[in-house]
């Protein structure tokens, strides 16, 4: 689904990692640049990390300050 927010648009995504759940976003550029916010950390269920998944894209595009998630991934 495709949220917009500011002027901007952006998917957030859930991936399934084992018993866990990965929040991800895409951030659509209006010159067809697609900015990938990259995997955000670990959750207990899906609505959890669709939550987080849409904040953390919301607080990108205005500029604020990322949320910490309860459990980050290691590079």
């Amino acid at each position: 689904m495709i949220i917009y927010h500011g002027g901007a648009a952006f998917e957030p995504n859930v991936l399934r990692d084992g018993k866990s759940f990965v929040a991800t976003a895409s951030i659509f550029e209006e010159d067809g640049h697609v900015t990938s916010l990259g995997r955000w950390g670990l959750f207990a269920n899906e609505e959890c990390a669709m939550h987080f998944a849409i904040l953390s894209a919301t607080a990108f595009i205005e500029g604020d300050e990322l949320p910490v998630p309860p459990i980050r991934l290691l590079a």
